[in-house]
Formats: C-alpha cells, structure tokens, sequence
C-alpha cells in the first residue's frame, strides 16, 4: 500500500471519530498513509423530516459511493445500521469491526430511567424502532421527532425541548460521552436495529486487492451476528419506513437472534416478536437464521404491519 488510501467520510463529529479509528487500525495494521475525506451527505442536509419520509438510511451513504465509484476515495467508513440492506451494484461491504455497546441509552437531564418519567413526558427520537419499542414499554409517552447529528440531538435536550431522549449508547461511548447517558435500555426492552454498534467498511466491488487486505479486519463473531440481522430486514424488505429491530449474538456456542416488528402507522398495536438460536458457522447459516426469523414473523400476521411498498 505504498499509495495513500483515502477514506470517504460523513462530516459530524461521529463519523469522523469512526474514520478515524480506521485510519489508525490500518496504519498500524498495514503501514498504510491513510488521508480523509470529509462530505456532507442529503441526511445530513435535510433535517425537518423523517427519514422514512425522504428517502431512508441510504441518503447517510450515496455521496460517499460516488467518491469511490469516481475514484476520489477507495473506502467509505459508515455505521451500519446506516447501510442499506442491498448495496448498489459495484459495491462491496469489504469488513464489519467488532462491536461497540449494541444497545439503546436514554438521556436525560432530570431523569434517570424510563420508569421515572412522568406520565405523558416528551421523549425525542426520529427511528421508527424506537418509537414502537418505547410505545410498548410506555404508552403514555408523547414522542416527537429528533433528527440531527448526536451534539445537535444533546443540545436540543439541554435546550428544555424534550424531557429525556433516546440514543445508541455506542456513540456516546465512541465520543467519551458516557457520562450523559442515564440509563441503558436491556437487548429484551429494547432490540437494538440491524448493525447497531457496529462499523463497516465499503469499497468498489473490483478492488480486489484492497478487499483482500481488509477482509483481515473483520471480526468474525460480528460479521456473523450482523449477517443474521441483516437478513432478517432484508427478508422483510428493508425499508426505512419499517420499525424492524434485530439483534444477535453468541451465546453458548450458538448465535442466539431476537427480532421485533411494529406499525410504523400504529405504534400503538402489539409488537410481533421472535426468538431463535443456532449453530452458525458461516455466512449461509447466519443469513438462513435471519431468514427464519422473518418468516416466523410474516407468520405471526407481519405482513399487515409491513408499509404498503413493501
């Protein structure tokens, strides 16, 4: 790697926290000069709706593809539960990293827990998960929209406009802002998203070479735990617009998958819900229990809560 490698990145502090990590796994690992390459992407730019509404986790990635599709960068670094479930043509995921945290945090100035909120409190999230999950756990809750990178989220919090808000405890972490997290949601209150906590390195799908050498990165446990998630939305359709949560992880020499679906137009009906566990030794196995999983929730009736695209 005697050329310089140049990671595509998004610009809010997180992601170049994530990028930067990389850069310095793979000087150390490969020796390699590594620069950055800051963009600003359409989810970052438009932040007055949903998601769901315009366009889903894919606007957090595009112009990073097309840095590499240009050749302007050789890998993007993103946050997978941001990855679309189906990559565009010419595209690879080339390496999944071990895991931060996976699970869900709540953040509050004066609250320290779910339960300690008062009755009717405002609890800002923009993820359809969430909302679903938290609506089970407390139907009383008014939950509004909270869209922005995670110092913008904390500062409309501080700011008095939301009594407690939700985030993944991985960037906190990533950005030694453990301290502001109050409390941590358990995986059986609230499954965390496919690819929470975790980061994933994208290249071209002809860069033989650069795959090759990256591939070395992945953490295997991860890789197959993420398979299996991901194959669980895939499966479902994975649409941004649909409040899916999937979450594995090996336990006792099995890959042990927990999966919830909700109404994104009814939060209030009853979250389907799946348990599976199996010997999972390789990437086949892991997206066939993902498959099981989706199945077992179009069984339950998952398909009346799936969007009407779907």
């Amino acid at each position: 790697m005697s050329q310089p490698l140049i990671i595509a990145t998004r610009e809010s502090r997180l992601a170049l926290w994530q990028a930067e990590h990389v850069r310095e796994l793979l000087h150390t690992r490969f020796g390699a000069t590594v620069q950055l390459l800051g963009m600003t992407t359409r989810g970052d730019q438009i932040l007055d709706r949903t998601l769901s509404k315009v366009g889903g986790k894919g606007l957090f990635v595009k112009e990073l593809e097309n840095a590499l599709e240009s050749g302007e960068a050789h890998l993007a670094v993103h946050s997978l539960k941001d990855v679309p479930m189906e990559l565009p043509a010419g595209f690879a995921l080339a390496a999944v990293l071990e895991r931060e945290d996976p699970r869900d945090a709540l953040v509050s100035p004066r609250y320290e827990s779910l339960a300690a909120l008062p009755q009717g409190a405002c609890v800002g999230t923009s993820s359809l998960r969430r909302v679903v999950l938290l609506k089970a756990l407390r139907p009383d809750l008014r939950i509004e929209p909270l869209r922005g990178n995670l110092d913008t989220r904390l500062r409309k919090l501080d700011d008095g406009q939301y009594d407690a808000i939700v985030l993944a405890a991985a960037g906190l972490k990533r950005l030694g802002l453990a301290e502001r997290i109050r409390s941590v949601f358990t995986e059986e209150e609230m499954i965390p998203a496919a690819g929470q906590g975790a980061l994933g390195i994208e290249t071209r799908e002809d860069a033989a070479e650069l795959r090759a050498r990256l591939a070395t990165l992945i953490h295997r446990p991860t890789w197959l735990a993420v398979q299996a998630e991901r194959a669980v939305s895939r499966a479902l359709g994975g649409s941004c617009s649909m409040p899916l949560a999937a979450h594995a992880r090996f336990e006792g020499g099995e890959l042990q998958l927990s999966a919830a679906l909700g109404d994104g137009e009814r939060p209030e009906r009853p979250l389907l819900r799946v348990r599976l566990r199996a010997a999972v030794a390789d990437d086949a196995a892991a997206r066939a229990l993902g498959d099981e999983a989706a199945a077992q929730l179009r069984a339950q009736g998952g398909d009346g809560y799936l969007p009407a695209s779907t």
